[in-house]
């Protein structure tokens, strides 16, 4: 490795898109693009800036910072590091974004301990991060401490292991081909329909979520952080309420997105206990992304997860029939989801490791 001078500032995050100074951050969600198609040949696994930038403006729930590295003036890579803003959060999220051509020139190892020293003062003791494998078999294969599936190794995993990060769990990037026969997925929900019977409903709506479920919502929205597999990693119990679903909602409609969403209410307490979100860019003819979907642990073994991802599936190609793909992630412990993924022609794409190091 040859060391080399390089010089960190802070990213500068504009007002607006538009605005004299909104270059640097128009290059951060362009490199975070270029790094997900180097590593995986997935560019659209990254937001656009359009899509970044309204949550990078609001730090209500989600403080969010980024670092630019230089090389005689020109960009040579950039690491962002996120802070939930919870009570008692100790994590810190980074995201390490160093091109193959800068790579072993001592940037990723400075970006990476500015991260690290940037999440410390801000008294952050546990920090957190991500790398994106293809799905290949290496000559050196990591496997992560749930047991649960394993990725090639790779120059971003062996940096974070001499940094003394530990791949906690993999996750399957799944890809569906929106263009098929649909009939698959309407056998499979008339199935899980007729075994969760009539004490579960369907609800579906477009964003903005209607103010009488906001409340409800935002209850099933928390258990994602707390019901998911999550290995051992160390994820604050998201606090939600109805207005923190407000804020969020507008963050992605100011990003020109458009979301749909399918819950199932268990029609005895009237609660919310499973949803599904997909979600698309202004450019409609896109890959569309999964965000959530979570059955909670009480209501599990009624076929709730099929019939949030089917019914949503199948609205979503009357709603954004342009979209030929949907994208999402899973825990490889996670069989029940992979399961249904897997009968409804979910195929992998990529994996995911999660690392995480205490400090």
């Amino acid at each position: 490795m040859t060391t080399v001078e390089i010089t960190i500032t802070p990213l500068v995050v504009p007002a607006t898109l538009d605005d004299a100074d909104a270059a640097e951050f128009r290059a951060f969600a362009a490199l975070s693009r270029r790094i997900c198609d180097e590593a995986v040949g997935l560019p659209d696994l990254s937001p656009s800036a359009v899509e970044l930038l309204p949550d990078w403006l609001d730090g209500t729930d989600t403080v969010q910072v980024g670092f630019v590295a230089r090389l005689d003036g020109e960009i040579a890579g950039m690491v962002t590091i996120a802070y939930a803003q919870e009570d008692g959060a100790q994590t810190a999220e980074i995201d390490l974004l160093v091109p193959e051509e800068h790579w072993g020139r001592g940037i990723e190892e400075a970006l990476l301990a500015h991260a690290e020293a940037d999440a410390v003062a801000r008294g952050r003791s546990i920090l957190q991060t991500w790398t994106l494998h293809r799905p290949e078999e290496a000559e050196r294969m990591l496997v992560p401490r749930t047991g649960w599936g394993r990725v090639p190794a790779t120059a971003l995993s062996g940096l974070f292991t001499t940094a003394g990060y530990e791949l906690e769990q993999v996750e399957r990037n799944s890809e569906l081909d929106l263009r098929g026969d649909d009939e698959p997925l309407r056998e499979a929900l008339r199935r899980a329909e007729a075994v969760a019977g009539a004490d579960y409903r369907v609800r579906s709506w477009t964003l903005p979520t209607p103010p009488e479920l906001r409340d409800g919502f935002a209850a099933i929205l928390a258990r994602l952080s707390t019901d998911a597999p999550s290995g051992d990693m160390d994820f604050v119990a998201e606090q939600w309420d109805a207005e923190r679903v407000v804020r969020r909602e507008e963050r992605i409609t100011e990003g020109g997105q458009l979301m749909s969403v399918v819950a199932v209410e268990h029609v005895p307490t009237g609660d919310l206990v499973a949803y599904n979100e997909l979600v698309i860019a202004a450019e409609r003819t896109g890959v569309t992304h999964q965000f959530g979907t979570l059955v909670a642990r009480d209501h599990r073994g009624h076929r709730l997860g099929t019939i949030v991802k089917c019914a949503n599936l199948l609205r979503w190609r009357e709603l954004v029939p342009s979209s030929a793909t949907v994208s999402t992630f899973n825990a490889e412990e996670n069989r029940p989801m992979l399961d249904i993924n897997e009968a409804i022609g979910f195929v992998p794409v990529s994996y995911a490791g999660a690392w995480q190091k205490r400090v």
